[in-house]
């Protein structure tokens, strides 16, 4: 029987989701649940990460490596953050060990960039683009990482040197559910690949138009018998298109794009990115911070005997 090494741990504001790994950076069994950080400041971070780990039957001194959420100011405790720019591996000597606790368990820091005109922050996706770095290669390249506040990062040679935050996917569930555009989509059933990505072309092209662009959605269901879900794909892929636009302002001539995603959003930027003809390339986002925490891992423990 394989004996695991160590937990690797990606905790969300909505979702948790744990790897029980081998020596190897295999993974030996998994955990998924809604206990993200929202639901474990109210129950308990050791409570949850202990019912997971026990219903795995792990061993009582097995470390834990966490990245995401469970180490922001309101997480587990705060693993602040490493300022940009910096190298990728930076994150892994800022490692924090929550006090009080038998095994070792370390929350990896996040990032900060510090600008007065564009300060940003970032946690669990560095450790997806530490783990891409292989797939990335060197030189400069522009990573798309989407997501309710999708990122978008430049890194140069394994070093972040700026990125930015897009708050699509939240603007998408308010927008939908909370302004005139809800009687627009609420009978929407199923996807609509074209509706989708004239919205994302229209967007991209004329960004400065975005909010007469959401209106049309509705004026196209009233005047021109526009279908729910065509409303609802046409929504979709506005907002991702006015992302695309701001994210590539100051990049007009990338030669290629990492698309750092998986399951529905995948999908969804690859219809953009082959309507707007932008290159990319996908790197499976559960498999980059599986690496990513695998790399950390390593770090934290190499040569440790357990």
């Amino acid at each position: 029987m394989t004996v695991p090494a160590y937990a690797a741990v990606d905790w969300g504001t909505s979702s948790f989701r744990l790897w029980l790994m081998d020596a190897n950076d295999n993974v030996l069994a998994e955990r998924r649940s809604g206990e993200g950080m929202t639901t474990a400041a109210r129950t308990g971070f050791a409570d949850v990460l202990d019912f997971h780990l026990g219903a795995l039957t792990a061993p009582a001194d097995m470390p834990v490596v966490i990245c995401g959420m469970a180490g922001a100011r309101q997480g587990w405790i705060e693993a602040g953050y490493v300022d940009v720019p910096a190298p990728l591996t930076a994150i892994l000597s800022g490692a924090v060990r929550i006090p009080g606790e038998q095994r070792d368990i370390r929350i990896l820091p996040g990032l900060a960039q510090r600008s007065t005109a564009s300060p940003d922050v970032m946690r669990g996706e560095e450790t997806q683009l530490l783990g891409a770095l292989d797939t990335l290669g060197d030189g400069d390249q522009i990573v798309c990482m989407p997501g309710t506040h999708s990122k978008w990062v430049h890194v140069s040679d394994g070093t972040v040197t700026r990125f930015s935050t897009f708050m699509t996917g939240e603007l998408f569930e308010v927008i939908s559910k909370h302004s005139i555009l809800s009687h627009a989509v609420d009978a929407a059933d199923g996807d609509d690949e074209d509706a989708f990505a004239d919205g994302a072309e229209a967007a991209f092209q004329n960004p400065a138009l975005a909010t007469s662009l959401l209106f049309a959605v509705r004026a196209g269901q009233l005047l021109h018998g526009m279908t729910a879900t065509q409303a609802r794909a046409k929504l979709s892929g506005t907002l991702i298109g006015l992302e695309i636009a701001g994210a590539l302002q100051d990049s007009p001539n990338v030669s290629g794009i990492g698309l750092v995603a998986s399951g529905k959003l995948q999908s969804l930027y690859e219809v953009a990115f082959r309507r707007l003809d932008l290159s990319y390339t996908v790197i499976d986002a559960d498999t980059a911070v599986r690496r990513g925490l695998s790399v950390a891992a390593k770090a934290l423990w190499q040569g440790e005997e357990r």
